[in-house]
């Protein structure tokens, strides 16, 4: 896009590829002071961690009237804050019981239990707020995306950077040229934090009195259970997370992603610790690997190539040395000049070369009135283009980002078919696209 482009132009491409991300420049202020059938009724899955904040943000735009954890202890911590809500352990009989008296979901659980959550919330006309990343296979993120679409859901996913004016300003300038064409980015984060690397436990423990054990595996096989798993260290365990790049990606990738619609992927390929091998392989993700992105041209946008790293692994030392070694970061680097963040939110940036840029004047931006706001807003104005995190948009991302586990998996480049969700190269990549799901559990309708 060249330099001259208007925010006029700049604001009809954004809308153009299907997620209205950039909303109305009027200030719009949020009330509580609607008349009781406006309340927006919350069910919250998943109370504790995450889930605390956002049953948190549930309750202050509307009522809690559900409350569901696997594990009695979290539920009843919550239930002592709204003791209004009714209690599960099952989000399944949930449904099942309160369907009629549920307006919207917030999903905070483990990851693989996102999608089979949130799908049937959707297919009950439910609008839904879901963490980050917003499943754990492609198509999943696919399915829940059209999903959105065909019944007109509002619907947001937790990547709170989104709303953030660091990001929203990185994003317009990229998108007006300032830094010129971008033909590399590079994005590094300290993840993970948690064991990965290794096989399944091999001792057996007695499941705790609190944990609902076949509730938390969900759509996963059944295993014994394990403190190896919970109650955060599930994040590195294939059955359950989605590793480094799950945990993070959604948000340290959001801000290039959405800047040059980073869609669809033409080619990814993987390398990792050489010791993931055998059963550590089929358990658990690596603990480290770099993940190469291809895209095509896109639009106004031209070929370029994303490098993600995780695991210690950084930038080459020509790109890294002069960003202080900082242990999360994201470097968007053009014709003209540079973008780098080393704020996992991209709350701030700094152009480089900096002297290059001292003169430089801030873009006007659209500020959000916050993550969970925007979501609340959407469902009381009825316009899921408020979220700018909203699955049209969120699911794209999250595609982007598990294709790079699809290619982990693999072991080997896989080159993509995105419109058809197919591995063209590789056919035995494909079961990577999906999973399979214990009965009770699926997501897709046969």
């Amino acid at each position: 896009m060249s330099r001259s482009s208007s925010r006029r132009q700049f604001l009809k491409q954004s809308s153009a590829i299907g997620a209205a991300w950039w909303v109305s420049s009027s200030t719009r202020a949020w009330t509580q002071e609607t008349s009781a059938n406006e309340t927006i009724r919350f069910a919250c899955i998943g109370v504790d961690g995450k889930g605390a904040s956002d049953c948190e943000d549930a309750a202050r735009k509307g009522l809690i009237v559900a409350l569901c954890d696997i594990d009695e202890e979290r539920l009843n911590k919550a239930a002592a804050r709204y003791p209004k809500a009714k209690k599960y352990i099952d989000y399944r009989k949930m449904y099942d019981e309160m369907a009629n008296e549920i307006d919207a979901v917030t999903v905070s659980t483990p990851d693989h239990s996102h999608a089979p959550a949130a799908v049937r919330a959707m297919r009950l006309g439910k609008h839904v707020f879901c963490q980050k990343p917003l499943t754990c296979t492609v198509a999943e993120a696919r399915l829940m995306r059209e999903l959105a679409a065909e019944k007109k859901l509002c619907t947001q996913m937790g990547n709170q950077g989104t709303t953030s004016n660091g990001l929203r300003e990185a994003v317009e300038i990229i998108r007006r040229g300032e830094i010129g064409a971008v033909k590399e980015i590079h994005v590094w984060t300290n993840r993970p934090i948690w064991p990965q690397g290794r096989g399944r436990p091999t001792e057996s423990e007695p499941v705790p009195a609190h944990i609902h054990w076949d509730e938390f595996l969900g759509p996963a096989p059944e295993r014994p259970y394990s403190t190896q798993y919970l109650p955060i260290n599930w994040r590195g365990w294939i059955d359950f997370g989605t590793g480094a790049l799950g945990d993070m990606a959604c948000h340290t990738m959001n801000m290039a992603v959405m800047a040059l619609q980073l869609f669809n992927p033409i080619a990814v390929e993987a390398e990792h610790d050489p010791a993931w091998t055998g059963e550590a392989r089929q358990e658990s993700f690596p603990k480290w690997s770099i993940v190469r992105y291809e895209f095509g041209p896109r639009g106004d946008f031209g070929p370029c190539k994303l490098t993600w790293y995780d695991g210690g692994k950084r930038p080459p030392e020509e790109l890294h040395a002069p960003l202080k070694q900082m242990s999360s970061g994201s470097l968007v680097i053009g014709e003209k000049g540079s973008i780098f963040s080393d704020n996992d939110y991209h709350g701030t940036y700094a152009l480089l070369p900096r002297e290059k840029f001292e003169d430089f004047k801030r873009p006007e931006i659209v500020q959000s009135p916050g993550h969970f706001t925007e979501f609340a807003m959407a469902i009381k104005e009825g316009k899921p283009e408020l979220a700018w995190s909203n699955f049209e948009y969120a699911g794209r991302l999250t595609e982007t980002v598990l294709m790079g586990n699809v290619a982990l998996r693999a072991g080997k480049r896989i080159e993509w078919d995105g419109p058809n969700l197919k591995v063209t190269n590789a056919p035995d990549a494909q079961p990577y696209v999906s999973r399979t799901y214990r009965k009770g559990f699926e997501v897709f309708e046969s």
